[in-house]
Formats: C-alpha cells, structure tokens, sequence
C-alpha cells in the first residue's frame, strides 16, 4: 500500500512538473496567460442553451473552466464550465490555425479558457459552439481530483470550498439558494417598513444571549474587548431612539462546540417591531417563513431527509407546560416549588445542578422529552422567567414571560420576546444573572448600564426576535449539516 502511494506521488509530482514546464514555454515565447488582464465574454453557457432558437448560428463568446478535453487528429472536443452551467465546444484546426490548435492541444483540464464560436447543434443534438478562437486565460498549475464527492473527502470539501464548488454543481445550486433566501427575507422586510441596520461586532460587554465569547485585544485602546454573541442589545437601543422597525443579518460569535448544528461564527436575523408583541412576531415568522420558501423553493412544503414539513397550514401554537405534560406527562402547573420540581426530576432522570431553579429544570424537561418531537413549524410559548432575563412578565402568570421559540424539524429555529422595556426590572434580571455567573454559568450576561439608561430613556412596547440563518438554509436546501451552507465553515488546523 505505500509503495502503491509512493508511485502516486511520483506520479503527481511528474504532472505538476509538466504543468509547469508548460508554462515556463508560454512565457518565454511572449504568451504569458497571466498577463491577460480581462476577456469580454457575451453569454454565459445557460443563455446559449435556454435561448438557442434565437443564438443558432450566431458567433458568441464565452470563459470558464475547462473540464474535460477529447483530442481527435485534426479536431477535438472540449467542456467549458462557467458559472450557469457548462456546455460542449468543437475545436478544429482548420477553423481557428494550425499554430492556435498545436496550442489548444497543450491546455489542461483546469485551465481557464476564453472560446469565441459559432452556436450549433451536433448530430448527436448536443447544443455546442463550433470554436474560432481559444484563448488562455489562466494556466492551472494543480490537479482537480477526478472525484470529489462522498464521505471518504468531506473534511477537504470543507477546506478547499473552490475545488468542491468546481468539481460539484450541486454544492454551488445550494449557496445560489442560500443567498436567494437572504435576498428574499431583506424584500420581505424591506415591504413591511423595516430598516436594515449594522452594529458593531466588537463589544466592550457581549450580552443578548446566553453563551460564552471570544475574546481579544485593541491595542490602539490597550482595551480588551469581545466579539458580539447577539445584535438584541444594540437593536434595541435604536427602537428607542425611535427607529420603529429595525433589522440586521450579521455574523455572531459564540465561543462554544462544533457539531452539525453549530459553528463558532453563524448568520443571525434579529428584528425588532415597536408597539407590538410576541403574537405579532408569530405571525411576521409565520408569514416570512411562507414567503421565502415560496420565492426560493416554488412551494411552501419543504422536504428535508426524507421528512416533509408544510408552511402552508398555520403553526401549531403550545405553550412550554403544556408542551412538556403531552410528552413527558408531568404537569408543571401542579409543581410549585423547587422541591417539587427536583423530585419530578428524579423520577424522569432529569439531571439539573444544584443552582437550577424550578424553571430551569421545567426547560431540560422540555429538552429531554418535547424537542425531537416538534418536526412540523411549532412556536412553543410562554418560558419559564429563569431562563429569559430580557423578556416581558405575563401580567396574569409572572412566573413565566411572553417568548417563544420557532421549532421545525426537532431544531430551534427561531426565538422572539414581548421584549422588557421597563429598566428596575431589567436592572433586578441582570443582578439574578450575575449571580448565575458567580455560581459559574459562564453564558449568564453581565449588567449593562448604558442599555438600562437607554430603557430609562423610554422604550415602547416592542416585540422582537432573533432567527437561525444557516439553519433556515439547511432546511431549504436539504443540507445534513451546518458546514454544507457554510462557504468556510470553522475547521481545526490541519498541523494540530
């Protein structure tokens, strides 16, 4: 086997020799591609085929790669991919020179070519251009891999994105599709009066969310500093400066596991809406949710490993107790003190901690028994206060707060508030939440004063909200992990 790899090797080094050699040839006789500045290509390889009738016989022009290459004496195939797609050339020495055709025979797979041409049908009624021109625009020095799909090459998919967007259609359809979802929720949003605003991603105090971040030095300021784990704070501040309707899509950082669902930095929506509530942000979910999948998909019921979940029919709505009593049936409405709610623990096997409280334990119930169950579009209502310190009492229930979460698929795809506006409150929730952090939850958040000023100053009755991109596009685009809708998904160094 290593003298199978050893030969492998030889024979690489020897084509990569090639490559160069050949190269080295063109430079000296004053054909350098490299110093070709720009190509004036007039199709894409999708026009020509979709507009054919009208092209036939026309000469157009076109660039890309070169993906297959089939030398027969005085005339020869070849596949040019761009970025619609890739279409067949014919290439023969008697219609672009003898000298051009000596040339055309010593390109590789991978160069990057320019082909003026005739449009036309072959007779097997292959849609192809009869070449006039090939023009070298760039010379690849390196070897696609013939395959580069399947399991076994994941890890380097994922490291060299530009060999797996060549070599795979499908992985580039899923990022055309991902940034037509973001396109389609900024149309949305803009026609509903919202206003697309950027905040800063260095924080002086990363709150928002519960969740550790990363940390680093301005040095400028001798300041240390940490990247934002959510935009809510900031967001908000601007609905009381009397913004209304305000919105951001942003890169978040949160210093916590990879796995399928997750990585370190991801693409979080955060919106929020004055003088509305949770129930507003339930139907703008509702409603946004129907709208991207009919704009991008053609459908509103998406199929997602096999599963089909419909956003065409209205979202279940349940509320956490009752959510948790019809999967787990423990009913937390007859559960009343922590006592309680650490023996109904016991006899679920329900592991909490020591400084978990009545409503944290009723959430890891949640998580145990209800999560994996809610596969169709799902808000699941009303929290426990433990675990919500920027959300809104219910007047008649203050045990619990006015949020939800958007669940499809067993996932959290989204979570919203009837957002706290009133500031002694909010000042009481982070003093409980500091405590969590001198108790060792390290994702509590820390007081922030400005932001109790800017409530101080006035926030109206606001809803707000905060949805998974990446996981939005997994659904979409039928993608098993968080990687596949990441262009450069976190990876660990190769040399580690």
């Amino acid at each position: 086997m290593a003298e199978q790899k050893k030969v492998q090797e030889q024979d690489l080094n020897q084509l990569l020799k090639v490559r160069r050699e050949k190269l080295a040839d063109l430079q000296e006789n004053g054909k350098d591609p490299f110093q070709i500045t720009k190509y004036d290509a007039t199709h894409h390889s999708k026009d020509i085929k979709d507009n054919f009738d009208e092209l036939e016989g026309q000469i157009v022009s076109l660039a890309g790669r070169m993906m297959s290459k089939r030398v027969m004496g005085k005339a020869s195939f070849c596949n040019i991919q761009d970025l619609s797609g890739n279409i067949q050339s014919y290439v023969a020495r008697d219609s672009i020179g003898e000298d051009e055709y000596k040339a055309f025979k010593k390109m590789d797979i991978g160069d990057i070519v320019g082909l003026k041409g005739e449009v036309f049908r072959t007779k097997t009624g292959e849609i192809s251009i009869h070449a006039s021109e090939v023009t070298l625009l760039s010379k690849s020095l390196q070897i696609l891999p013939e395959k580069f799909h399947g399991l076994t090459n994941t890890d380097i998919r994922y490291r060299q994105r530009y060999v797996d967007l060549i070599m795979n259609p499908e992985v580039k359809d899923t990022f055309i599709k991902r940034s037509k979802i973001i396109s389609s929720i900024r149309q949305y949003l803009d026609a509903q009066g919202f206003m697309e605003v950027e905040t800063p991603m260095l924080v002086a105090n990363a709150g928002g969310a519960a969740a550790r971040p990363f940390e680093t030095h301005f040095n400028a300021l001798d300041e240390d500093f940490k990247l934002r784990i959510s935009l809510e704070l900031p967001l908000k501040r601007l609905i009381v400066g009397g913004l209304e309707r305000v919105y951001e899509i942003g890169r978040v950082f949160r210093n916590e596991g990879l796995d399928t669902r997750h990585n370190p930095e991801f693409t979080l929506m955060e919106l929020y809406q004055a003088y509305t509530d949770y129930n507003g942000m339930m139907d703008l979910t509702e409603s946004l949710y129907r709208h991207v999948a009919q704009e991008v998909l053609g459908t509103t019921t998406i199929t997602y490993q096999g599963i089909e979940m419909d956003l065409g029919k209205p979202f279940e709505r349940i509320t956490m107790v009752d959510a948790v009593k019809k999967y787990s049936g423990v009913d937390f409405h007859e559960i009343h003190t922590l006592e309680e709610a650490r023996a109904a623990a016991k006899d679920h096997h329900v592991e909490y901690e020591e400084r978990h409280k009545k409503g944290d334990i009723l959430n890891l119930f949640f998580e145990e028994f209800v999560e994996e169950h809610l596969v169709q579009p799902t808000f699941v209502m009303d929290h426990p206060i433990e675990i919500s310190p920027l959300t809104k009492k219910k007047p008649e229930n203050p045990e619990y707060v006015e949020r939800f979460e958007f669940f499809m698929n067993g996932w959290e795809m989204a979570n919203a508030y009837s957002e706290l506006n009133d500031p002694i409150d909010q000042r009481e929730r982070f003093a409980a939440q500091e405590e969590q952090f001198a108790q060792g939850d390290e994702e509590a958040n820390h007081t922030d004063e400005d932001f109790l000023n800017a409530l101080m100053i006035g926030m109206p009755p606001t809803g707000g909200i905060g949805f998974g991109i990446d996981r939005m596009c997994m659904l979409m685009t039928d993608s098993a992990a968080i990687r596949d809708v990441l262009l450069f998904p976190t990876m660990k160094s190769l040399d580690k």
